[in-house]
């Protein structure tokens, strides 16, 4: 099969599937891309999380595009891309005129209340497995440590701890702090 069908519905498959947004796609996003097709090493997808989620735009779709890109080119980014954001615009457009109908029904407030539960547990699936990775030794522990005490108590803007946590690294590597 040629790798832009394949791509195509690959991130078709991730953005049908997924509920709940960007971060939920997540965990779906490393089985399809890591695990089943190779595309990118478990690191790669984490660097690719990270740049993804302090670029504009959602989280995922920047991840797909990264992947295309880094698999067939620009068009590859555009087809994975598109590829995500398909299922998703077909089954916005399908429920928009319904929704507004039945959202006063209590099944339906209750459905979309079981599913915000099962996207928290989506995302901290996600978490757990990003920490896994990321989190390798004591200096990493440090700035993992500062960046969620920092985003707890302080209103700095989440680009502010990417590159500070970017710069800590580059600090770390050249004072020769080992992994």
């Amino acid at each position: 099969m040629s790798i832009y069908p394949d791509l195509f519905l690959t991130f078709a498959k991730v953005g049908v599937m997924t509920f709940g947004g960007g971060y939920a796609m997540l965990p779906i996003l490393q089985r399809e891309v890591v695990d089943n097709r190779g595309w990118a090493t478990e690191e790669e997808l984490t660097d690719y999380f990270a740049i993804g989620q302090c670029t504009p735009g959602i989280i995922a779709v920047n991840t797909a595009t990264f992947i295309g890109q880094k698999n067939k080119g620009n068009l590859g980014g555009i087809i994975a891309t598109l590829g995500l954001v398909f299922p998703s615009l077909v089954i916005i457009t399908l429920l928009a005129g319904v929704i507004t109908t039945f959202s006063h029904l209590a099944w339906v407030s209750h459905a979309f209340g079981g599913i915000r539960v099962c996207v928290c547990v989506l995302i901290l699936n996600a978490v757990v497995k990003l920490f896994k990775k990321a989190v390798i030794d004591k200096p990493t522990m440090v700035v993992f440590l500062a960046v969620l005490l920092g985003s707890f108590f302080t209103p700095v803007s989440p680009v502010v701890f990417v590159l500070a946590a970017a710069i800590a690294g580059i600090l770390l590597k050249n004072l020769g702090v080992k992994k």
